[in-house]
């Protein structure tokens, strides 16, 4: 073969290289415009009327989103003649893919926590959580993290694996949630305190009738706690903050009204005796 017909050989290599790759890039254009504006219209209009939970519904049109690029990218490969190069050797894909799983364990970990998280229907965008000490509403789930928004309006992205593995408490799971209120009193003033804290709890129009509201005796560092124990059917943050904030305030006028006195802090008497002796000095004894 001389140089000359060398030079036209690569140069008609070249050449259907670049005519493959126009290929690939109109292929590809043609198929994700129909899948973006044709396919995944008709899918999120059928989610819709599913009336799916939000976060099942947020996962599923990013899986569309994904799905969407990578057929098209394949499909596109495929007809410009590039479908070897996708499919690779079968020896490249598992060297890659093992690859892959070493350098990319956490990622993966995250993926599989939030495929568990998405399908777990307890646990939902909107939701109040709390977890290892932090709490706050889920206003976004993905594959790989949680956000988080805290009551400080603070944004935590937190990784799926963290509270997979975590003990977390969902506040707004059931459709009641349960409020305690404690107050210090005298022990000769627990009836009167109960009968005010009782009818703090039955007159407020958004505490439960049922459970009933309940008043507990307890004794905490050698001081008589009472503890209002009600229920409201809005489980909210920001309903409950309202309303024990409400019954707080009703429930301090009422005591008081009763002429029971309480206090925030714990009480402490202290006792002793007082006396000066020859030189004048004072002295305490407990």
């Amino acid at each position: 073969m001389t140089a000359f017909e060398a030079a036209e050989e690569r140069i008609a290599r070249y050449a259907a290289l670049v005519e493959g790759l126009v290929e690939f890039a109109l292929a590809f254009a043609l198929l994700y415009a129909l899948g973006r504006f044709v396919l995944e219209p008709a899918i999120r209009y059928a989610l819709d009327a599913r009336a799916l939970e939000p976060t099942l519904d947020q996962a599923l049109r990013r899986v569309l989103r994904a799905a969407v690029v990578v057929v098209a990218v394949v499909a596109a490969a495929g007809a410009a003649g590039f479908g070897h190069i996708v499919g690779g050797s079968a020896v490249i894909v598992a060297a890659a893919t093992v690859a892959l799983g070493f350098a990319a364990q956490d990622v993966v970990g995250n993926l599989v926590s939030g495929v568990f998280i998405v399908t777990d229907p307890s646990f939902n965008i909107g939701d109040w959580i709390e977890w290892d000490g932090k709490q706050g509403i889920i206003t976004a789930i993905t594959f790989r993290s949680t956000r988080v928004r805290t009551f400080n309006d603070e944004l935590i992205t937190v990784p799926n694996s963290e509270l997979v593995t975590a003990a977390v408490t969902n506040h707004v799971v059931s459709n009641r949630l349960r409020i305690v209120s404690s107050f210090e009193v005298d022990p000769h003033e627990i009836d009167a305190a109960t009968d005010a804290l009782l009818a703090a709890a039955h007159e407020h129009p958004e505490v439960l009738d049922a459970p009933e509201p309940t008043i507990r005796l307890d004794r905490r560092d050698g001081t008589l706690v009472l503890d209002s124990r009600y229920w409201i059917g809005s489980p909210r943050r920001t309903d409950f903050v309202r309303i024990r904030s409400e019954y707080l305030r009703d429930a301090t006028d009422r005591l008081r009204e009763a002429g029971v006195e309480i206090s925030a802090a714990p009480r402490r008497e202290l006792s002793g005796e007082l006396s000066i002796d020859d030189t004048g000095r004072k002295t305490s004894e407990e």
